[in-house]
């Protein structure tokens, strides 16, 4: 079966015309699946016994609850997802005192082959749907306490640029979920087609994950780098019509591959001249790597340094790292 969930509205309306329905019925549709939460295709009351009929015979709603749930001791919370390509994968809540967040996934696996991250290291298993994307959200117990959705978790959303597109038309449209395109930043390590299709169609934010100044230090930890050079992305990103996007960089500090002197005034020599912010994250250690975290200390300089020559840096707290739930901690999973 087919899902519903997950469809845009131009979508909708194909698939009831489709249907011999009338177009406004997608509307309707829309209406049942993005704001009133319906379970089943029963549900959508104002379409006719009949019309309801034709559609269950091909699709379905389409939504399904996680499948576990890991709890740390910070109240972050990790959920487990059973995909129909019976591939898994995990999105993160993280509560704080004036804010939610949810971390979400945007594909099984990862391309990328970034060294630092375990999602990486399955290889790239399956594109999430944009229903798939979405279900995350609104699976989620917590949902009605959401601030903010960030594509941080599995996968390289560019990678997978039209389904997150729908994704994102989906969440920010009037016969959608209607929420503003402040809440919801996207995270890329610079794929630039993808990345430059993004630009062109979304106006969430931006966060492009760095790493390293240098373009064969950045290689070794992101091989991507190769085929999309950093410098090319910072071009691309320049040329943006939306001038109000907030745009960020992830720099994850690793001891005495990133975190020196150097690397700071390199990182200013590359940034500067440009409205954005830095989020310098600890790195969380995983199995068989010999990349190390950098000290509070060398953090706690890197980020002075960085604010003292005019580029906004703050160090991002650790969530999670007890349950495999912080940053480039995600491999979906599956525990009995």
């Amino acid at each position: 079966m087919k899902s519903l969930f997950g469809k845009t509205l131009d979508e909708l309306v194909l698939t009831v015309k489709e249907k011999g329905l009338p177009s406004f019925s997608g509307k309707q549709i829309a209406d049942w699946l993005y704001k009133k939460g319906v379970p089943d295709i029963d549900g959508i009351t104002n379409l006719s016994k009949k019309a309801r009929e034709m559609l269950s015979s091909e699709y379905e709603i389409g939504l399904y609850p996680p499948s576990d749930v890991q709890i740390s001791s910070d109240r972050t919370k990790k959920y487990l997802y059973k995909l129909r390509s019976e591939n898994y994968i995990e999105s993160v809540y993280i509560p704080e005192s004036d804010r939610a967040t949810l971390c979400i996934s945007s594909q099984a696996g990862c391309r990328m082959g970034c060294r630092f991250c375990m999602t990486a290291r399955q290889g790239f298993k399956a594109n999430l749907t944009s229903g798939e994307i979405l279900n995350q959200i609104w699976s989620l117990p917590e949902k009605d306490k959401l601030t903010n959705v960030v594509f941080m978790g599995m996968g390289e959303p560019m990678d997978n640029i039209d389904e997150v597109l729908k994704s994102l038309e989906i969440l920010t449209a009037d016969y959608g979920f209607g929420w503003s395109h402040k809440r919801i930043t996207v995270s890329t390590i610079g794929i630039l087609p993808g990345l430059e299709k993004f630009l062109k169609n979304s106006q969430c934010r931006l966060a492009i994950s760095l790493h390293n100044p240098f373009d064969e230090e950045r290689q070794k930890l992101m091989p991507m780098q190769k085929a999309f050079p950093i410098k090319d992305v910072l071009k691309l990103i320049e040329k943006d019509e939306y001038t109000q996007r907030r745009i960020s960089f992830e720099y994850i500090m690793f001891a005495g591959v990133n975190d020196s002197q150097k690397h700071a005034t390199a990182l200013v020599k590359l940034l500067s001249g440009n409205d954005l912010r830095i989020n310098l994250i600890h790195f969380h250690k995983i199995p068989g790597s010999s990349l190390l975290p950098s000290d509070e200390t060398t953090v706690e300089n890197f980020k002075n340094y960085l604010n003292s020559k005019g580029l906004l840096t703050t160090i991002r707290s650790s969530r999670g790292e007890d349950i495999f739930a912080a940053c480039g901690m995600l491999s979906g999973m599956k525990r009995d």
